[in-house]
């Protein structure tokens, strides 16, 4: 596909993250609102831990430094498609862990949150690597928290997201992080599915599909993102 076709094909997209929620999504967030009701503070605060350790090691540490580099001077579409080929091989790292610790039932399972950020945030440098960017800077990190807020975020917020993916290269964002904010609107998107991962005799097979999917969800906005970023300097 040329970089026009891709262009197009990124706009589609984002209209469509900017839809007005469906019945569905506004049901499922009903149900999430009094399924946190019940869930033990212990567990909003060990993922709430989770996602401030996460971004705290994406701003300031090298942990999640890929050991790989890319050659630059590919075409976009290039780019993407070995993108697949990186999301694929972090979809079966998931996977493994996610059946691992859902095997474990609840205390096991909940450790499956920080893991699975890590496996995460190594993607999501790696990927950034990939479209050439240096994850020495402080601005490239904060724009990989942004991709990643877009990708688990509540729908009501994706515009504003998206915006500020667009005009990245103007005005980077740097900004106070809300963690229990942040964690809420992780553990919103995936908890209907990840919730039955902490449940014996089904947790295994549970924790490795949903991780499997999630970060094929990840990628995807991953690669629409850095679309939306990188072509209309083009």
């Amino acid at each position: 596909m040329t970089n026009d076709q891709l262009y197009e094909e990124a706009l589609r997209w984002k209209l469509k993250q900017m839809k007005r929620p469906s019945v569905w999504k506004r049901t499922s967030k009903q149900i999430q609102t009094k399924i946190n009701q019940r869930i033990p503070e212990k567990f909003h605060e060990v993922v709430t831990q989770s996602v401030q350790t996460m971004v705290n090691a994406t701003v300031k540490g090298n942990e999640y430094l890929p050991k790989k580099s890319y050659p630059h001077f590919l075409h976009l579409a290039e780019k993407e498609a070995e993108l697949m080929r990186v999301m694929k091989r972090y979809q079966k790292t998931a996977a493994l862990e996610g059946v691992g610790t859902g095997a474990g039932g609840l205390w096991l399972g909940l450790a499956d949150f920080p893991l699975l950020l890590g496996i995460k945030m190594r993607f999501l440098f790696e990927a950034a690597s990939l479209y050439g960017y240096d994850m020495t800077r402080v601005e490239e990190r904060f724009f990989i928290l942004k991709v990643f807020q877009l990708a688990f975020s509540y729908d009501e917020r994706k515009e504003e997201l998206i915006e500020q993916i667009e005009s990245w290269d103007l005005k980077p964002v740097e900004q106070e992080i809300d963690w229990r904010s942040w964690q809420q609107e992780y553990r919103d998107h995936i908890d209907l599915v990840k919730m039955m991962q902490i449940i014996p005799g089904v947790g295994a097979v549970v924790g490795g599909v949903a991780n499997y999917h999630l970060m094929k969800h990840l990628a995807e906005y991953t690669m629409y993102a850095y679309r939306l970023r990188i072509l209309p300097n083009e």
